[in-house]
C-alpha cells in the first residue's frame, strides 16, 4: 500500500534522489544551507526545480527508496512487539490452537466472523494449514464490527469452554459461512444440528470469563497496533489484512529459508 507522504518526508525524499542520481560530492562540495541568502536559496531551488523537470524519473526513484525504508523500520517495530508480546500471542491459555501443534511455523489470525475479509480469507487459511501440514495456528475472537460479531464469539468461546476445541471448530467453521444474523434460534439450530448441548452452551454464554477473554484480546491487538480484520502474526512477521494463499505459501516458503 501507497504511503502518503508529507511535505518534509516529500523534500527528504526528492534530495535523496537527486544524490542518487549525481556524483558524490567532496566535503568542500556540500551545501551548507544555512549560511545561504534568501536569494542563494531561491536559485538553488531553481536549479533543483529545473533538474527535476528534466529528470521526472528521479521523484519515483526516491519515494520507491522512501518506501522501503519506511517498510524496513515497520518491520524492525513489527518483529519487537511481536516479541514484546509472545506470551500473550502464543501461550494465553485459552485461545484455539489447530494446524499441527508442532509445527515449525506459527501463525496467528485476529478474525470477525462478520468480516467479508476474513470470510474470503477463511477457505484459503483452511486450505494452507492442510497442504503444508507443518503450520500450527492460533485463532484470536476479535469481535469488532458490532453486536452480532460479540454475540458470534461469544457462541464460539462458550462452545469451547462447554464442548472442547474439536466442537468450537465446528462452530467456528460454521460461523464463517452464516448466512444471516447470529439470533438466538439460529445459533439454536446451529447446536443442535452438530449434536452439542444448545442450553448448556446458551448459559455460557453470559460468563465473565468470556467478557474478560475478549478484553484481553483486544487489548493485545492495541499493543500490537491492528485494527481491523483478518491480521495475522506469521512467524513473527505482521500482516494486516486480507492475504491471498499464493502470497501466504510464498511468506512460509521464506521464513523457512531464512533460517
Amino acid at each position: 500500500m501507497l504511503t502518503r507522504l508529507t511535505r518534509p518526508a516529500t523534500a527528504l525524499a526528492l534530495a535523496a534522489g537527486i544524490a542518487a542520481a549525481a556524483p558524490a560530492p567532496s566535503r568542500a562540495q556540500e551545501v551548507d544551507f544555512s549560511a545561504m541568502t534568501p536569494e542563494q536559496r531561491q536559485a538553488f531551488g531553481e536549479q533543483v526545480r529545473a533538474y527535476l523537470m528534466e529528470n521526472p524519473q528521479v521523484i519515483m526513484e526516491a519515494v520507491s527508496v522512501l518506501e522501503a525504508q519506511q517498510a524496513e523500520q515497520q518491520a524492525a517495530a513489527d518483529e519487537q512487539i511481536v516479541a514484546d508480546n509472545a506470551d500473550a500471542l502464543y501461550r494465553d491459555g485459552y485461545s484455539w490452537v489447530g494446524g499441527n501443534p508442532d509445527g515449525d511455523i506459527t501463525i496467528v489470525e485476529f478474525s470477525d466472523y462478520r468480516c467479508g475479509y476474513c470470510r474470503k480469507a477463511f477457505p484459503e487459511v483452511e486450505e494452507l494449514i492442510e497442504s503444508d501440514g507443518n503450520i500450527r495456528f492460533i485463532m484470536k475472537e476479535f469481535p469488532i464490527l458490532g453486536e452480532a460479531s460479540v454475540t458470534s464469539s461469544r457462541f464460539a468461546i462458550a462452545t469451547l469452554m462447554e464442548a472442547g476445541p474439536e466442537a468450537y471448530k465446528s462452530v467456528h467453521d460454521a460461523l464463517m459461512t452464516l448466512e444471516g444474523e447470529p439470533s438466538e434460534p439460529v445459533l439454536r439450530r446451529l447446536a443442535g444440528t452438530l449434536g452439542l448441548d444448545v442450553d448448556a452452551i446458551i448459559a455460557r454464554m453470559s460468563d465473565e470469563e468470556i467478557t474478560r477473554r475478549i478484553q484481553e484480546t483486544r487489548a493485545l491487538a492495541a499493543r500490537l497496533k491492528i485494527n481491523g480484520t483478518p491480521s495475522f502474526v506469521f512467524g513473527g512477521e505482521m500482516l494486516r489484512g486480507y492475504v491471498p494463499l499464493d502470497s501466504m505459501r510464498e511468506i512460509a516458503a521464506q521464513i523457512r529459508s531464512d533460517r
